[in-house]
């Protein structure tokens, strides 16, 4: 490929809605360009990225055994209705109607459809079975950002296995895990494998793949000491046993005037936040829930989610909680409220001599004996883990930091096959259900996730797996006639041992090309220059580390070859 005639519209500043290195960089160095929030064009360069990353996924996924499928981007309703989800998907599902009047989505993934298929599997003999694709997503996104990172409109990998019992899936499960392991390696990308909430999707058990990153949207909890490690709405973490002195016989109130939060009735009153119980209300379902923690923690909404099973959940109204409670938040509590659920976090369990609100306002309780006082109905974890708390498994100090989810693999279960009814005939000759897990990986986001970890102040330096080119030959002087046919003598050379080779043979200054070539993070660069001609040489420029070599004219082609296959 000649620059000259490829499509590289580069920028000489930084652009100004970019805020992620990501984001910044594929905007200025050519790859991408924006059609409206959260759509991008894909340029020349990025479809080459795209293309590598979706080849060493696919080799991986065949490696396993593998099927791959291309099925459609536009779904029927009534197939999302049947599993549940038309409802749950809630407005990032993007809806639309065809001519005839009938309900169709854009896939936001295709757990439903694959499922469809599946029916025409009839035998134990049939499985197991491992599908997968590379298809258009379609997400809704209420804030898309960071270019790549988060966007409505996006490639993924979406596998699917479907096994006879769950052995079968814990095998299938264990392939995927790794595959991904081996994929995201193959990448660059260095990522943790995390326990997760299946959230939305379903199923027992998940991982996702967290790349850590300062520009990452999710947090992990991660134990250096014994390598625990989880998502936030995952993640657990030691209790400390507690020394509480006994409570009173009958909670004592006392007023608080002006007291709206956690920190008001600590420094006014002498109550610190891990002696406070704090209440919270929601709506799970249409019903009223009084939700219950610590003071000084914090709630994990899908840790409530997944303790109750809730397909809606959302904070209560002032109004609804005045009428259920007969108080303003900030004075709220469960001592004596029997008509409402009450779910508590169990580093509650067993606590006495604790404040809380009395149910009107200004006013608070002291003396509270959780397990006596309060009509606890359900202990769950439902808190975020904070920094420096102790390790689940091991005790020492966890760390919570910033990271980008590139996959995610889920073991779903019987959600889909129940819902849809998947069934084969077992070795007995009865019907029975079959066990789905699912694996995903976004392409784009993967993309992006590379150039976060690969990336220095003059722009993207691509790991040679996925990058556009694995070598740029800079004319240094086009308009010299010795040097352009140099270059272009090596070019065609290489072009022959099937290097992926560009050549810059604009009419630029050095500098330029310089500049472009290492903004567009192309692994290696030969420069051909009439001061290095004359000494029968080329100069040779890794990206990576800066070193520069003077490398003999009949040696270019070897040593070109030799450090491509060597980054392979």
């Amino acid at each position: 490929m000649r620059w000259s005639q490829m499509h590289i519209p580069t920028l000489r500043e930084d652009p100004t809605e970019a805020d992620a290195p990501s984001h910044r960089l594929l905007l200025r160095a050519g790859y991408i360009r924006q059609l409206m929030a959260g759509h991008y064009s894909l340029l020349p360069l990025a479809v080459r990225v795209r293309s590598k990353i979706i080849d060493v996924i696919r080799e991986e996924m065949n490696r396993i055994g593998s099927q791959e499928f291309s099925l459609p981007a536009l779904h029927p309703a009534e197939i999302w209705r049947r599993s549940g989800r038309w409802d749950i998907m809630g407005e990032e599902m993007f809806r639309l109607r065809d001519r005839r009047g009938a309900d169709l989505a854009l896939g936001m993934t295709h757990e439903e459809i694959f499922t469809t298929l599946a029916l025409e599997l009839n035998s134990y003999r049939d499985l197991p079975q491992m599908w997968y694709q590379f298809q258009t997503k379609f997400r809704d996104e209420p804030r898309p950002k960071a270019g790549l990172m988060r966007t409505r409109e996006f490639t993924m990998k979406d596998s699917y296995s479907f096994d006879l019992a769950p052995e079968g899936l814990d095998r299938s499960f264990d392939l995927h895990h790794e595959a991904y392991v081996r994929i995201f390696s193959r990448l660059g990308i260095s990522a943790i494998p995390v326990e997760a909430s299946s959230g939305s999707m379903g199923g027992a058990a998940s991982t996702e793949f967290m790349f850590p990153s300062a520009v990452g949207e999710d947090f992990v909890v991660h134990c250096a000491a014994c390598e625990y490690a989880a998502n936030t709405e995952k993640a657990t973490a030691r209790l400390e046993p507690s020394t509480d002195d006994e409570g009173l016989a009958v909670p004592e109130r006392f007023d608080t005037p002006g007291v709206r939060t956690i920190d008001d009735l600590a420094v006014r009153f002498g109550a610190p936040g891990d002696r406070q119980v704090k209440t919270l209300v929601f709506v799970l379902d249409d019903q009223l829930t009084l939700v219950l923690l610590r003071g000084d923690h914090v709630l994990s909404e899908q840790k409530l989610a997944d303790a109750t099973g809730a397909t809606t959940l959302r904070p209560a109204h002032a109004d609804e909680i005045r009428a259920a409670l007969g108080a303003s938040p900030g004075s709220l509590g469960a001592v004596g409220v029997t008509d409402l659920p009450i779910l508590a976090d169990e580093a509650l369990r067993g606590r006495r001599n604790m404040f809380t609100g009395a149910n009107i306002d200004d006013v608070h309780l002291r003396g509270v004996d959780v397990d006596r006082h309060i009509s606890v109905g359900t202990w769950a974890d439902l808190r975020e883990v904070a920094a420096g708390e102790p390790c689940v498994r091991c005790g020492q100090p966890l760390q919570v930091q910033r990271a980008i989810e590139v996959g995610h693999i889920f073991k779903l279960g019987y959600k889909y096959s129940d819902a849809l009814d998947a069934t084969v005939l077992d070795p007995t000759g009865a019907r029975t259900r079959v066990i789905m897990g699912s694996y995903g990986i976004g392409v784009e986001r993967a993309m992006a996730a590379i150039i976060e970890g690969h990336h220095d102040d003059r722009g993207i330096v691509w790991p040679m797996p996925v990058a556009p080119f694995h070598v740029a030959v800079v004319v240094a002087q086009s308009d010299n006639t010795t040097v352009a046919e140099a270059g272009e003598q090596i070019y065609q050379q290489l072009l022959a041992e099937r290097v992926e080779v560009i050549i810059d043979d604009r009419a630029e200054r050095a500098g330029v090309k310089f500049r472009d070539v290492e903004l567009v993070g192309i692994p290696l660069r030969i420069t051909v220059g009439k001061r290095t001609l004359a000494d029968g040489v080329v100069e040779f420029t890794d990206r990576a580390s800066g070193q520069t070599d003077r490398i003999p004219l009949d040696q270019v082609v070897e040593h070109v070859r030799k450090a491509v296959d060597l980054a392979r």
